[in-house]
Parts: structure tokens; C-alpha cells; sequence
């Protein structure tokens, strides 16, 4: 007979095993690139949502309507995001062709290889965040979060479709 001090112990569960649930799961996931995001942007004298504005403006050229819808915010706000950005030279603001009562904004040189070299160093952290994933679970999660945020948009009315330069 054995006594207990002579069993093995339990096995403890990989963390890859253990399954945190959606709610948990994604709210993790959002934290860990949000910070990441924010880690480099801060470095490049960013915030996070003058990055995302860089970032929608890298392939369109929005209205001041159309840029506050994609980023959530109201117009003072937008307005306010988007002086301080022209201020530092990254972006320009011209009155519509299309509606004259309103502005388009574009992204300058400046800000586009500043965007780029955010744009960069962020996909390497995901790169190193998705490292332990085989490439076809690369490929889902590339592929659900696709559809997650494209039926957001669909929701809230904006496209995420690029435009040509």
C-alpha cells in the first residue's frame, strides 16, 4: 500500500488549456494590444486615438463627420484631435469638394512615416503575441475578428473600405 505522500500530484493544467471564457478572453485580449499600442505610441509622443486617427487617414481622406463616427467622437472633440495634429504637421484640413460646409482631412508626408513606423513596430508585438499559435489559428482569428469589426461597422454606419490615394 502507498501512502499518500508517495502519489504524484495532481496535474495542473497548461495555461494554453485553460479557456477563460469570451467575456474574460476578449476583455484580455483588448487589454494586451490596447497597452501595446499605447506603449509604442507613447515612445512617438502619441495618444491611442491619434494613432487610430493616423491610421484611418494612412489609406482615406474622411470628413471631420466621417472621421469623428469612426473614432467615436463628438464633433469638439474631433476638432480638437485633429488641431493638434495639424499643429504638429500631420495632417492637413481643406474645405470639401463635395460639401463646402464641410472639411476633408489628409494626412501629411510626416504623418504618414510617422504612422508607418508605429504601424510597423505595433505588427511585430502582434507578431511576438500570436507567436504560439499554429498558422491556421492565425488565420481564424484573423478571420472572426474580421467579421467582428466589419458587422460593428456595418452598425455604426462607417466603411472600412480604403480608398486610392
Amino acid at each position: 500500500m502507498t501512502s499518500s505522500h508517495d502519489m504524484p500530484p495532481p496535474p495542473v493544467p497548461s495555461p494554453a488549456d485553460e479557456d477563460f471564457g469570451l467575456v474574460d478572453a476578449l476583455a484580455q485580449l483588448s487589454f494586451l494590444v490596447q497597452n501595446g499600442l499605447a506603449e509604442i505610441a507613447a515612445q512617438y509622443d502619441l495618444s491611442i486615438t491619434q494613432t487610430r486617427l493616423l491610421g484611418i487617414l494612412r489609406d482615406r481622406e474622411p470628413t471631420m463627420n466621417q472621421l469623428g463616427r469612426h473614432l467615436g467622437l463628438d464633433k469638439s472633440s474631433i476638432t480638437g484631435l485633429v488641431d493638434r495634429a495639424q499643429r504638429r504637421g500631420l495632417v492637413t484640413r481643406t474645405v470639401s469638394a463635395v460639401d463646402r460646409r464641410s472639411y476633408q482631412v489628409s494626412i501629411t508626408d510626416a504623418g504618414r512615416q510617422l504612422v508607418e513606423q508605429v504601424a510597423a513596430r505595433f505588427a511585430g508585438q502582434i507578431e511576438r503575441c500570436v507567436a504560439p499559435l499554429p498558422e491556421a489559428d492565425r488565420k481564424q482569428l484573423s478571420q472572426l475578428a474580421t467579421r467582428i469589426v466589419t458587422a460593428d461597422a456595418q452598425v455604426r454606419g462607417i466603411s472600412l473600405h480604403h480608398t486610392p490615394h
